[in-house]
């Protein structure tokens, strides 16, 4: 299998995997992305969370656990510094989880411990160590600075181990995929996914994510736009429940003016996630495409209740109002709309507004 770099630290830090839709009119990745979480970012959780040991929990009785005890805070950073590593990280551990340590020093001794502990390889002494290090300085920047470091380097450590253990594995391709895909890696990309695919053809997300590259991808001769729609017909054909592949069928069902299967599309996605508000959005502003205003307005009402202050949902409502003669209230909703919009930068407006 190819190795490609992993950008695990993008990843991790945004905790969404955003993609640009190169199509005449944007579909915003922002709506639909959201829920697909990244198996580099999994497994920065699972690094964080398998391993630790909890904070109280005492060292094991030994010669390590009494020479570490014999150790002082400064000395122990002091021999961190000078690389010593193997004998001062059980000593910064025992510092750490000590409540008579100033925390000054503590943050001197945690930051040289997690150096130290990367450097050794140690992944226990790490995780715990960036964990007590959130804990007690989740507002110190340098503090925050190391660790989104931290965090990303024990990603792409496990990344690695992934693609030595198990290249030829699923998660190792569907892994190789996405950071092919973060780097712009189009053709490869859709190479991992087509063998995603031809290895497990009714796996419930890899259509999903195949017709996500596929839409994410430069496309100027629109080419692709219904390769990918073929893929999230399949996808819903083997999981029915995915939200986001019924939203994305509706948003390709709009771009091409086929309003009722767009209509059904947002309204399948909505039942399946009530709070998917992009969903009912595009579900509002359908319904007014047919002229079907009284139905707009609750889905549109819905939208409001959880993105507020979307313009385009007051321009929608505005409209809605306005063609059933409610002046007043469409006057009203014009208004806010005017004010959004007047503080909302142009290069993020809907561009149909």
């Amino acid at each position: 299998m190819r190795q490609a770099i992993t950008p695990a630290c993008l990843i991790f830090i945004s905790g969404r995997f955003f993609l640009k839709i190169d199509l005449s009119v944007p579909l915003r990745p922002e709506r639909f992305f959201r829920l697909r979480t990244s198996v580099p970012c999994l497994l920065c959780l699972l690094v964080l969370v398998f391993p630790l040991r909890a904070a109280a929990q005492s060292p094991k009785p030994g010669t390590n656990a009494s020479a570490a005890s014999a150790i002082s805070p400064e000395r122990a950073v002091e021999m961190a510094e000078q690389g010593r590593c193997k004998e001062a990280v059980p000593a910064i551990r025992r510092t750490l989880n000590s409540q008579q340590t100033p925390a000054e020093l503590k943050k001197r001794a945690g930051a040289a411990g997690l150096r130290c502990a990367l450097a050794m390889d140690d992944r226990d002494a790490t995780a715990e160590i960036a964990r007590i290090l959130y804990k007690q300085f989740n507002s110190d920047p340098d503090i925050l600075f190391m660790l989104v470091h931290a965090y990303s380097d024990l990603s792409t450590r496990v990344a690695q181990d992934l693609g030595r253990k198990a290249p030829q594995s699923i998660p190792a391709h569907k892994l190789n995929a996405e950071a092919l895909e973060m780097q712009g890696r189009w053709d490869e990309a859709q190479h991992e996914y087509e063998v995603l695919i031809q290895k497990e053809p009714n796996a419930p997300g890899f259509h999903f994510l195949y017709g996500r590259l596929l839409l994410s991808r430069p496309d100027p001769e629109g080419k692709f736009a219904p390769q990918a729609k073929e893929q999230f017909q399949k996808e819903v054909e083997i999981d029915p429940n995915n939200a986001p592949a019924h939203y994305i069928l509706g948003e390709l069902a709009g771009r091409a003016s086929d309003w009722n299967d767009a209509i059904t599309q947002f309204t399948a996605a909505t039942k399946l996630d009530p709070n998917f508000a992009e969903a009912y959005t595009g579900l509002g502003l359908a319904l007014i495409s047919v002229k079907r205003y009284e139905e707009a307005i609750p889905a549109l009402r819905r939208a409001e209740a959880l993105t507020p202050g979307n313009p385009s949902i007051h321009y929608g409502l505005a409209t809605a109002y306005s063609r059933l003669g409610q002046k007043g209230e469409a006057d009203k909703e014009f208004a806010i709309h005017k004010k959004l919009t007047e503080t909302v930068p142009a290069s993020e407006r809907p561009a149909n507004q």
